[in-house]
C-alpha cells in the first residue's frame, strides 16, 4: 500500500479482494468483493516477468482491513461513482509496480556460491602454472598423456627445472602408476623434487630414474623418501654416478623400507666400501625380491662382505652381480652364501674374473643348495674344468633345482659333453649354454 496516501475504499478493496480467475466474487470477512481489475497472474511474488502484482495480505491485515471496510459502507455509492470501472486499464490506488530490479538475486548468488572449481586429478593446471613460474616450456606429450596409467618420458631433456615442474603436477595425479623418466639430466635438484613428490603421491608404484646423474644429493633425497613412501615397489637408479657416499644414505632406507621389492643400482661407482655397506643392509632387508648391482666395482673385501650379507638374507630371489670383479675371494664367499641361503633363485656372476679354482669352491655350495634355478657364469676365465666342476655338483645334488647354466664364451671339452649327457638322464629339463666344443685336434696340438 502506498505510504502517505489517504486510505479510501477504492484503495482497500482491490488489495483485499481478488477474483479466482473466472469472474466470481469472493467473500472476505463476510463482505462481497468485486472482480479484480485483471486475472490472477500465474506467477507468485519473486517472478521476473516485469508485470504488476498484488501483494496478498496476511490474516492479521485481512481482519484489520475488514473493519475499515465496515466504516465506509455508508459511502459505497459515492465511492462507486468516483472510481473507474475495474479493468479500464487505469492503475489502481494501492497497487505497486514491481520490476526486475525490485527482486532479490538469491538464486543467482546461491548458484554462484555452489559452483565449485572442477577437481583436476591429473594435475594439468598445476603443471602449467609451475612451468610458467619456473620459466620452462610445458611438454605437450606429458599434457596429452598424464591421464594414462603408464607414462614413458625417456630422453625428453627436462633438466632440473623441467623436472621440478613435472613433480608439482604429479603430487595430485591419480592416474599414473608407472613412470619412466630415464635420461632427462635431472641431476640432484631434479631428483630431490621427484623424491618430495613421491612422499605425497600414493599411486605411483614403479619409477625409472636411470641415467640422470643425480649423485649423492639425489641419493640422499630418495633415501629419505624411501623411509616414508609405502607404495613404491620398483625403483631404477642405474647410471646415476652413485658411490660410497650414496651407499651410506641408501643403507638405512634399505633396512627400514618394507615395500620396495625391485631395486636397480647397476652402472654406478660402488666399490669395496660400498659393497660392505650394502652387504650389511641386504642382510637386514625383509622386502627386496630382486637387486641389480651389475657394472660396478665391488671386489675384494667388498665382495666378501656382500656375500656374507647375502647368506643372511631370506627374501631375495634375483641377484645380478655381473661385471664387478669378484675374483677368487668373491667366489669362495659365495660358496658359503649358497650353503645358508634358501631363497635365491636367479644368480648372475658373469664376467667377474673367477678362475678355475674359484669356480671349484663355488661348486661346493651348489652341492647343498636346493633353491637356485638359474646360474649365469659366462665370460669367466674358469675354462672347461671350472664348468665341469659346476655341472658335477649339480648332478651330485639330489635336491638341486638348477634348470639353466650359462657358460657363454667358455669353450668346453669332450669330458664336459659326456658329463652333460649323463646328467640329462636324471635332470631332463636341464639346459646348458656354452661357447662351443674344443676341437680335439686343436687340443692335442
Amino acid at each position: 500500500m502506498v505510504v502517505g496516501k489517504k486510505v479510501t475504499k477504492d484503495s482497500i478493496l482491490p488489495s483485499v479482494c481478488e477474483d479466482d480467475g473466472d469472474g466470481k466474487e469472493e467473500d472476505l470477512g463476510g463482505i462481497a468483493s468485486r472482480p479484480v481489475s485483471r486475472p490472477r497472474s500465474l506467477y507468485s511474488r519473486g517472478s521476473v516477468d516485469g508485470q504488476r502484482v498484488s501483494r496478498s495480505p496476511s490474516q492479521h491485515q485481512s481482519i484489520k482491513l475488514a473493519h475499515q471496510v465496515e466504516d465506509y459502507t455508508n459511502e459505497e455509492d459515492e465511492v462507486d461513482e468516483g472510481r473507474g470501472h475495474p479493468g479500464d486499464g487505469q492503475q489502481q490506488e494501492g497497487e505497486c509496480v514491481i520490476g526486475d530490479e525490485d527482486f532479490d538475486t538469491d538464486l543467482e548468488l546461491d548458484r554462484f556460491h555452489n559452483e565449485k572449481k572442477a577437481y583436476d586429478p591429473t594435475g594439468q593446471s598445476h603443471y602449467r602454472e609451475a612451468c610458467k613460474m619456473l620459466n620452462v616450456t610445458p611438454v605437450s606429450y606429458f599434457l596429452r598423456n598424464m591421464n594414462q596409467s603408464e607414462l614413458n618420458m625417456m630422453h625428453c631433456g627436462l633438466g632440473s627445472q623441467g623436472t621440478k615442474a613435472l613433480a608439482v603436477s604429479l603430487v595430485t595425479n591419480t592416474s599414473i602408476l608407472k613412470l619412466n623418466l630415464r635420461d632427462n639430466w635431472m641431476e640432484g635438484m631434479g631428483a630431490a623434487a621427484i623424491a618430495d613428490m613421491l612422499k605425497e603421491n600414493c599411486y605411483i608404484t614403479e619409477i625409472d630414474l636411470s641415467e640422470n646423474r643425480m649423485g649423492e644429493h639425489g641419493a640422499r633425497a630418495l633415501s629419505s623418501m624411501l623411509l616414508e613412501n609405502t607404495t613404491l615397489v620398483s625403483l631404477n637408479l642405474s647410471g646415476n654416478h652413485l658411490d660410497e657416499r650414496a651407499a651410506r644414505h641408501l643403507s638405512p632406507a634399505l633396512i627400514a623400507n618394507q615395500k620396495l621389492q625391485h631395486l636397480d643400482l647397476s652402472h654406478n661407482r660402488f666399490g669395496d666400501t660400498a659393497g660392505e655397506i650394502l652387504g650389511a643392509a641386504i642382510a637386514e632387508n625383509t622386502a627386496m625380491k630382486s637387486l641389480n648391482l651389475a657394472w660396478n666395482c665391488i671386489r675384494g673385501k667388498g665382495a666378501i662382505a656382500f656375500a656374507e650379507g647375502l647368506g643372511g638374507n631370506i627374501f631375495l630371489r634375483t641377484l645380478d652381480l655381473s661385471y664387478n670383479g669378484l675374483g677368487k675371494e668373491g667366489a669362495v664367499a659365495l660358496e658359503e652364501a649358497l650353503k645358508h641361503n634358501n631363497t635365491l633363485e636367479d644368480l648372475n656372476i658373469s664376467n667377474n674374473r673367477i678362475p678355475c679354482e674359484g669356480a671349484i669352491h663355488f661348486a661346493l655350495g651348489l652341492k647343498v643348495n636346493s633353491t637356485l634355478r638359474i646360474l649365469k657364469m659366462s665370460r669367466n676365465p674358469m675354462q672347461s674344468a671350472g664348468c665341469f666342476a659346476i655341472l658335477k655338483s649339480v648332478q651330485a645334488n639330489p635336491e638341486s633345482a638348477v634348470e639353466f647354466l650359462d657358460f657363454s664364451d667358455i669353450c668346453v671339452d669332450q669330458e664336459f659333453e659326456d658329463l652333460f649327457n649323463s646328467t640329462k638322464e636324471t635332470l631332463p629339463n636341464l639346459q646348458v649354454k656354452h661357447g662351443g666344443k674344443i676341437n680335439a685336434a686343436f687340443k692335442k696340438s
